[in-house]
């Protein structure tokens, strides 16, 4: 590369870094880069909204910093009519600040229901595809700690046991298609990651949907203000969330250690055969060490739901049960013990 062009692109370098003299960019920043590692490689999912944004910017501090390869991914969901034009709109913006974004687009019929849903679960299989091709290990989300509290609630409102209630968190338990998930501003809030997408790109899309009674989300984001109004304390909220984490580990230890001494993988057959002592602890317990397993097997990113999980449970605790289907497993009774594998893709 030619001097002058080194000096142009160390000068862009430079006005990208600047920013980070700011103390509250900094401050976030510090935190930031304590998650990531400098020889690992990292996808980031970029939107457009203020929180991703943010995510992108300090990725791309990281990357400056530590030489480190990150790749980034718009995925246009085509949901809505201007969201091609959006998604141009926000690559040509972080492309003046050498960040590339590749847009994705999802293709095919879409949802009338559990739109938000389906949505999210085809952006991260679209961005896990791509993952994958470029052996990319590492996927960040711009998830803050506003969407933490609306993740509590709306699992409340399910009748989401621990693991849900906590479910969002800095790591995740789950992997999609074998790609780590990491929400590295989980614990700031939505307001200060605006001030950082306004002082650094002075840009940000707002999402209509962000606003639509429809969607349950909205509903729950409106009651949680609705709450603070009449004396919800975010910090005392806050406070309950990390208390249940710290119970949720000691879950986890047990569940290591049920799947460990009762559980024995097959790996050139890729199934696992349970002891009986696998379902004979206590209810959490075998909940989530059967989860775990039929995630596992099946590859799939979502866990079965709850109810369908624990009727299977129940069933396979009776002696007359013999097979079942969950999950993308077969579930079969042999002898006192069960065998999980894989169900075989349906011929179409």
């Amino acid at each position: 590369m030619k001097q002058k062009s080194m000096s142009a692109k160390q000068k862009a370098h430079n006005k990208i870094l600047n920013y980070l003299k700011n103390k509250e960019i900094f401050s976030i920043y510090k935190d930031f880069k304590k998650l990531l590692k400098s020889g690992n490689s990292y996808a980031v999912a970029v939107s457009g909204g203020p929180d991703s944004l943010a995510l992108a910017y300090f990725s791309k501090c990281f990357s400056l910093e530590n030489k480190t390869k990150f790749l980034y991914f718009i995925v246009d969901h085509r949901l809505r009519k201007d969201s091609g034009l959006e998604a141009k709109k926000v690559s040509a913006r972080l492309k003046k600040f050498g960040i590339n974004c590749k847009i994705l687009t999802w293709k095919g019929k879409k949802p009338t229901s559990n739109i938000q849903s389906i949505a999210r679960y085809n952006r991260y299989h679209l961005i896990a595809k791509e993952c994958k091709k470029s052996k990319t290990k590492n996927l960040l989300l711009g998830h803050q700690i506003e969407d933490l509290y609306e993740n509590f609630f709306l699992r409340l409102l399910r009748g989401s046991g621990l693991k849900g209630l906590i479910s969002m968190d800095v790591t995740s338990e789950d992997s999609i298609n074998g790609i780590k998930i990491f929400r590295p501003l989980i614990n700031i809030e939505k307001l200060k990651l605006i001030n950082v997408s306004k002082k650094v790109f002075n840009f940000f899309i707002k999402d209509p949907s962000n606003t639509n009674d429809v969607f349950t989300r909205i509903r729950i984001r409106k009651l949680i203000n609705e709450l603070k109004r009449e004396g919800l304390d975010i910090n005392k909220l806050k406070l309950s969330i990390k208390n249940l984490k710290d119970s949720d580990r000691t879950i986890k230890f047990y569940v290591s250690r049920n799947i460990e001494e009762n559980a024995i993988y097959f790996k050139n057959k890729q199934n696992y055969f349970l002891k009986r002592d696998f379902f004979y602890q206590p209810n959490e317990i075998v909940f989530r060490s059967l989860s775990s397993l039929l995630n596992k097997i099946s590859k799939r990113y979502y866990s079965p739901r709850g109810k369908s999980l624990v009727e299977l449970i129940n069933k396979v605790k009776f002696k007359d049960f013999k097979k079942s289907t969950l999950g993308g497993c077969i579930v079969e009774k042999i002898n006192e013990s069960v065998l999980i594998s894989r169900e075989k893709p349906k011929k179409h």
